[in-house]
């Protein structure tokens, strides 16, 4: 039976989990929720026993920007199918202009995570390049049932998202395709402003939608501020290429609907 061990068993890695449970693979993870202590050694390698597939889904250190993954294990991977889960934050920003994956990485506030992207690319990874990600849990709904909505008036601002089952699928595809190693984009076919989601949000819960803000106005973190600072379009035409992929929901307001 075909097994996969999994680097970092988060809220995404958990959908492609299941996934895989569902395709009949076995499993092993790190991670709070996995069976498998991280800083353990021998217990990683055990795992890494019989696994055919390995998916990191594990973010940079926060202050050397490395990848702990391959710090620790990168050469215990080799001889295996390598799946990494990264971010279309690589690109930077491109003024709103589309980007696929021969656009270059590495310009904008990503910087740890295109080093990173870069590092596994060089594995021989299928690198899954990731936008906004939104899914049961964690989406326009729960904040704008929480208060935490805010409308930004940034015209022309535009960015990309995609479904969490939608990453699961994808990655799935990869993997009965033996996809070729690369980069590949997982995103929507509707890029479009933050703002129009939350709209579509409040208007399925019946709700006004937060007023127009600056973005001084609206006192967001330092992050969350530097997610306004990017405007890109990104494109998911190698995926639906190489891989044979199709997202269940292409635009945001299929996928509002079917977590309503």
């Amino acid at each position: 039976m075909a097994k996969l061990f999994i680097f970092g068993l988060g809220y995404t890695a958990k959908r492609i989990k299941v996934a895989a449970e569902s395709a009949g693979w076995q499993f092993s993870a790190t991670g709070s929720d996995g069976d498998v202590d991280f800083a353990d050694r021998n217990a990683v390698l055990e795992g890494l026993d019989g696994a055919s597939h390995v998916l990191s889904s594990v973010p940079p250190e926060r202050e050397s920007g490395s990848d702990p993954v391959l710090e620790s294990y990168g050469a215990d991977l080799g001889g295996r199918w390598l799946g990494y889960l990264s971010s279309t934050g690589v690109y930077g920003d491109t003024e709103g202009a589309w980007v696929d994956e021969t656009a270059p990485t590495g310009t904008g506030r990503r910087s740890a995570r295109a080093n990173c992207d870069v590092a596994w690319l060089d594995m021989g990874a299928r690198v899954f390049r990731l936008p906004g990600i939104y899914g049961p849990g964690r989406s326009a709904f729960d904040r704008v049932r929480s208060g935490k909505a805010h409308r930004i008036d940034l015209p022309g601002q535009v960015f990309s998202r995609v479904h969490v089952d939608d990453i699961a699928s994808g990655v799935m595809k990869a993997i009965a395709r033996d996809a070729p190693p690369g980069a590949y984009n997982l995103s929507d076919d509707l890029p479009c402003s933050q703002n129009a989601v939350i709209e579509e949000a409040c208007q399925l819960l019946g709700r006004e939608p937060p007023p127009l803000k600056t973005l001084d106005e609206a006192g967001l973190s330092p992050m969350a501020r530097g997610f306004y600072a990017e405007n890109r379009r990104v494109a998911n035409g190698k995926a639906k290429r190489v891989l044979g992929w199709q997202p269940d929901y292409p635009t945001y307001r299929e996928g509002l609907l079917a977590l309503l």
